[in-house]
């Protein structure tokens, strides 16, 4: 078992007072396998997420990724874990902007001592991104973008890829296309993609979903 989160629980606070948006949720992952999340906004989509790529910490449970509870980590240990085993795809990219399509591609997996220059070019390449690596996020579009954030996410060869809505600011067409590379990626190196979406089409295409309402999976 890749994943294994167990009894999670996280509460926020608000002006209205404590807001529990996940209720004892337990979800698990497989090696190779893919997995939609799917449920309304607000419904704890996007913490579980966060949660599991070590972002934030649960109030209570556990979150094992190879055995190892990141819940228990530290900082600076939950860091490292995303450098290398664990990536995000973010919905709003998060490229930096001062880097080159190329330095950013490479700069997850370089920071995690894991840069591979053959494998970030076939990256580059499957994903239509070699005639732009010399561009910089500003000069691109949004699907290209978003290419080179699963690109960057991709390369260091992590176990796990947790992807939050990646197309949903792109048009079908793309979004399509997009998520066919990233399955086809994904399935070349063996890692375990969990990916949050609102999309029942896009849904449909992964191994497995599962659907959070209320704070726990339904």
């Amino acid at each position: 078992m890749l994943l294994s989160a167990r009894g999670i629980t996280k509460t926020f606070d608000t002006a209205d007072g404590p807001f529990q948006v996940l209720r004892g949720v337990d979800l698990t992952l497989e090696a190779g396998e893919t997995l939609a999340l799917t449920g309304e906004s607000g419904s704890g989509k996007s913490t579980l997420l966060h949660l599991i790529g070590g972002l934030d910490t649960p109030d209570a449970g556990e979150i094992l990724i190879d055995d190892l509870d990141i819940a228990q980590m530290d900082d600076t240990a939950r860091a490292a874990l995303r450098c290398g085993a664990v990536s995000v795809v973010f919905q709003q990219f998060n490229l930096i902007p001062s880097l080159t399509v190329a330095d950013n591609i490479a700069f997850q997996a370089r920071l995690s001592g894991r840069h591979d220059a053959h494998w970030a070019a076939e990256l580059a390449d499957q994903m239509g991104l070699a005639p732009q690596l010399r561009k910089y996020p500003e000069q691109l579009s949004g699907g290209q973008q978003q290419r080179v954030a699963i690109a960057r996410a991709l390369a260091p060869k992590p176990k796990l890829v947790l992807a939050d809505e990646p197309t949903g600011n792109l048009d079908e067409a793309t979004a399509t296309s997009v998520l066919d590379l990233m399955l086809e990626l994904v399935a070349d190196t063996g890692a375990g993609l969990l990916m949050v979406t609102h999309s029942d089409r896009l849904a449909a295409r992964m191994s497995r979903r599962v659907h959070l309402a209320r704070g726990q999976i339904a």
